[in-house]
């Protein structure tokens, strides 16, 4: 199976994308090593590698240094803010909030590593927050997110000290449907929420923390929540990996 031409490396990396597409490599399984790839399509290893770069910045495979390349274990991640932020999605079931349950309605099973503290929020945050950034003026929920062993996002929660000082929100455990329900039952209903997305490279720090490459992008999404009188109640910023993630908007017209 000889491949020529400049694009070569990319003519590699569709071909086998389409395996992986395909079934033939499924996912979490480990793709032939860079001499087999490069006998198998006559080219040079520089040549494989390169392919392997695509694959990788796509999203489609893991590679390591030292260790052969595999496909990526999870399909990306479908998210749409209107569904799964109704009351009904994320506590079904008893889960512990919006991600919870859609992670466990797609048959992965998600775990949340959480550090809870009272925390000076970074300067935007706190301008949205209406509090000082100077002093300790909020609570921190700062989350590792996974599916099954893959890291899905960095969410960072920041929520006014003022008003939820010394409640369940300074807990690990928030009970069912998370954050959001517990706002609503101590008498601080969310009703508007604002997300912002941009995709940006990753900083070195946040690439490390989500174990992908600095050549793959990142989606920062800073989401703020609002109540009836227009205070801030929540600002999250979410750092998740391009590729595991599709952003869906669904809305009625008239």
């Amino acid at each position: 199976m000889e491949i020529r031409g400049t694009s070569a490396y990319r003519n590699i990396a569709d071909r086998i994308r389409a395996d992986i597409e395909s079934g033939a490599y499924p996912r979490g399984s480990e793709l032939p090593g860079q001499h087999e790839l490069a006998d198998l399509y006559k080219v040079n290893q520089t040549t494989i590698n390169r392919a392997l770069r695509v694959l990788t910045a796509c999203g489609l495979i893991q590679t390591r240094r030292g260790v052969r390349s595999t496909v990526m274990p999870i399909p990306p991640i479908v998210r749409n803010a209107a569904e799964r932020y109704s009351r009904a999605a994320r506590e079904r079931a008893g889960a512990a909030g919006a991600y919870d349950a859609q992670i466990t309605a797609l048959g992965h099973t998600p775990r949340v590593e959480i550090e809870v503290r009272r925390a000076k929020p970074p300067a935007r945050v706190a301008q949205l927050l209406g509090v000082s950034a100077q002093e300790v003026s909020a609570i921190a929920r700062l989350r590792v997110m996974y599916a099954d062993d893959v890291i899905t996002q960095l969410a960072d929660s920041y929520v006014p000290l003022d008003l939820f000082a010394d409640t369940v929100l300074e807990q690990v455990e928030e009970g069912p449907g998370g954050m959001v329900s517990r706002m609503a039952d101590l008498g601080h209903p969310q009703v508007r929420v604002v997300e912002d997305t941009v995709g940006r490279p990753p900083t070195p720090e946040e690439a490390h923390a989500l174990g992908i490459a600095e050549e793959q992008n990142v989606l920062y999404k800073e989401h703020v929540a609002y109540d009836a009188a227009g205070r801030v109640l929540e600002v999250t910023t979410h750092v998740m990996p391009q590729h595991l993630w599709i952003d869906r908007v669904e809305f009625q017209i008239d």
